[in-house]
């Protein structure tokens, strides 16, 4: 295996179908936790300005639409509503949308895993593209299937990461704004907010 970095200039987040309904399917994380991680990444997506791109799978059914949130974080973000394909592959709008930000690694995270993930996923790998998908951002109905989509999509060629070794590749230096991603990481990551306090009563006594 070569090492592939994530590189924030050449990197697109793809969040696919984390529609209302469908989130209610996700049985491999906490709907707590789940939340949490599908917000964090859009936070390294925003702190990093990353393009990123938004689409939904017939959402005038039970799909339901997106989760309001990330339409609130992305106001001005590509939003491909999908009339009805399966794969978002299969729409020429969404491809369109990812081969216009003229970078080649993409981000991937979607409900659920073994669908909606895989799907363009092995689409966009077939088609030369580096696919980074985000585990802990992505659910399923429980850990069987999950397990089965992330050896299919690994065997294809996709790497397999989590929201904050995101974060933390593209980061690539504590000293790039250190101050910056830890006020990302510390809503998100209860103990780091305690690590980040102590170091702040460490470094106020000195």
């Amino acid at each position: 295996m070569t090492y592939k970095r994530l590189n924030k200039d050449d990197a697109v987040v793809l969040l696919v179908d984390h529609q209302t309904g469908l989130i209610s399917l996700v049985q491999d994380f906490s709907p707590n936790e789940f939340k949490n991680n599908v917000l964090a990444l859009a936070d390294v997506a925003k702190f990093f300005k990353l393009p990123t791109i938004l689409t939904t799978s017939f959402e005038n059914g039970p799909n339901g639409p997106m989760v309001p949130e990330l339409k609130e974080l992305f106001p001005d973000a590509p939003y491909i509503p999908r009339p009805g394909q399966i794969n978002a592959w299969d729409n020429e709008d969404f491809v369109k949308a990812v081969k216009a930000t003229g970078r080649k690694q993409l981000i991937i995270a979607g409900v659920v895993t073994d669908v909606c993930v895989t799907f363009p996923t092995l689409s966009a790998l077939a088609e030369g593209f580096e696919v980074f998908v985000v585990t802990d951002a992505s659910g399923t109905f429980n850990e069987t299937v999950q397990q089965a989509a992330w050896a299919r999509m690994a065997a294809a060629g996709a790497q397999l990461v989590n929201w904050f070794s995101v974060a933390c590749e593209l980061q690539v230096d504590w000293r790039n704004d250190m101050e910056g991603l830890a006020n990302l990481l510390s809503p998100r990551i209860p103990n780091y907010r305690n690590l980040m306090n102590s170091y702040s009563v460490l470094t106020a006594n000195k």
